[in-house]
């Protein structure tokens, strides 16, 4: 005998819809803090706030896609999984700054190290990534 299969109601779509919305705003914002904040990446949160609307807004995720600042990282990432130059320096520029930090603000050498570490594996990947063959259709 299997189980009943349960359906969503409208309600909870409607607050699962919501959800999304809210987190893909959250992150839309924290990305557009992080053009001014050093120390807070900007691509990811761009990243994932696009995805996170096309699950609960498609016109959302088009505004997103579209946004000066959000767009083209966007569309470089969605055709290629590429990442500019730019936005390549920039990143690395604010690990070597956030490992700086660790290593000077933590008591922990062995804690600090760890972080270090994690940081690199970050600059590493992010400067393995290939750059953007074309600009984006923006």
């Amino acid at each position: 005998m299997s189980e009943p299969q349960h359906s969503a109601t409208p309600a909870s779509g409607k607050l699962l819809r919501g959800l999304w919305i809210g987190l893909a705003a959250l992150c839309f914002a924290l990305g557009l803090a992080g053009v001014l904040l050093p120390l807070l990446p900007t691509t990811p949160f761009m990243l994932l706030a696009a995805a996170l609307a096309s699950k609960g807004s498609p016109r959302f995720a088009h505004w997103i896609r579209a946004h000066p600042v959000a767009g083209p990282a966007i569309s470089h990432w969605d055709r290629e999984r590429a990442i500019a130059g730019r936005a390549k320096c920039l990143a690395v520029a604010a690990l070597l700054l956030s490992a700086g930090v660790v290593l000077l603000t933590l008591e922990s050498l062995t804690l600090a190290l760890c972080i270090v570490a994690g940081l690199a594996g970050v600059g590493a990947w992010l400067v393995t990534r290939p750059g953007p063959s074309q600009p984006p259709d923006h």
